[in-house]
């Protein structure tokens, strides 16, 4: 069976992975064009293009693949595709190409959380689960037909970046059941339930600001979530302090407001409801460190109210 691949992220990498050792043959893989990275702005290659390449594997890296990849991918004459986060839509001509169609690793438990940042709304809606499934790609945004799915538990204070391996490796092995199965003539298809669903839209750097008068699970879903990107950032003592990772705990005040923040109790902040405490920060230019050991090199005062700064 030649299969081609198509992904970008780091969440793409252990499918594709997967799909190289079962001895599959990969007759290509397409990716988004490297694009500039950090703060230097220079030209990185995605994680997905530099695993391809790694295992020698032809790379196509189309700008829009519906306008500029239709004959590449048809001159690699695949039997089946296979998407894992690539970051394009598909027309129906390119779904038309391999005759056994095109299979898509989505990282969530559809029909809820289509679109381009499940795991990280997963997170920051307080779901109890998340998961992945391989569904049948039609010309919608992810509304093709399921056909296997596995859960696991979020944990309290796991965040967006740790989830995503998680389900990448959970990814990699339903996709090779699935194909294996497809092989067999054994797989079967699943229509979504169109009215159970919802979609998240793409990440935004301006989301970073905690609403603290929001119930604390969501307050601690929103600082979870959005680790590593665009990560939820509060000002302290002149400068945007990154909190990385955080769990519910007991406390009450008005929120934003500070309840405890040194080297023992550490950092406590009230919410609407109940209160979080930050297990990890980073300050500018700094690196990740516990909430506990930031706090012994720098005060913040208890009673200061985080809300009425970011206003």
């Amino acid at each position: 069976m030649r299969i081609v691949f198509m992904g970008t992220p780091e969440f793409a990498v252990e499918p594709l992975k997967a799909l190289i050792r079962e001895g599959y043959e990969i007759a290509g893989v397409f990716t988004q064009p490297d694009r500039p990275k950090g703060r230097g702005k220079k030209t990185v290659p995605g994680p997905v293009k530099i695993a391809a390449e790694q295992a020698g594997i032809p790379v196509f890296q189309p700008e829009r693949i519906r306008k500029t990849g239709v004959e590449d991918l048809k001159n690699l004459k695949p039997d089946l595709c296979v998407t894992a986060a690539f970051g394009q839509i598909l027309s129906q001509e390119i779904l038309d190409i391999p005759p056994l169609g095109n299979i898509n690793v989505h990282a969530s438990l559809l029909p809820k959380h289509r679109g381009a940042a499940p795991i990280a709304y997963a997170i920051m809606n307080g779901d109890r689960l998340a998961g992945v499934t391989t569904m049948f790609m039609d010309a919608g945004i992810d509304t093709g037909d399921m056909l296997l799915q596995e859960n696991t538990e979020i944990g309290e204070s796991e965040t967006c970046g740790e989830l995503t391996e998680r389900l990448s490796r959970i990814g990699a092995d339903l996709l090779i059941r699935t194909v294996r199965q497809l092989e067999a003539g054994t797989l079967v298809r699943y229509p979504q339930k169109h009215d159970e669903m919802t979609y998240d839209p793409m990440l935004e750097k301006t989301m970073g600001i905690a609403d603290f008068a929001e119930d604390h699970n969501l307050v601690r879903g929103r600082i979870n979530g959005l680790n590593p990107w665009p990560c939820v950032s509060v000002p302290v003592q002149g400068e945007r302090l990154k909190l990385l990772r955080a769990v519910n705990c007991e406390g009450a005040g008005e929120a934003g407001t500070v309840i405890k923040a040194d080297p023992k109790n550490g950092l406590i902040i009230a919410c609407g409801q109940g209160a979080v405490r930050i297990l990890e920060v980073q300050a500018p230019g700094g690196k990740r460190m516990r909430a506990e050991d930031y706090l012994r090199g720098h005060g913040i005062p208890e009673g200061t109210n985080l809300k009425e700064d970011m206003q």
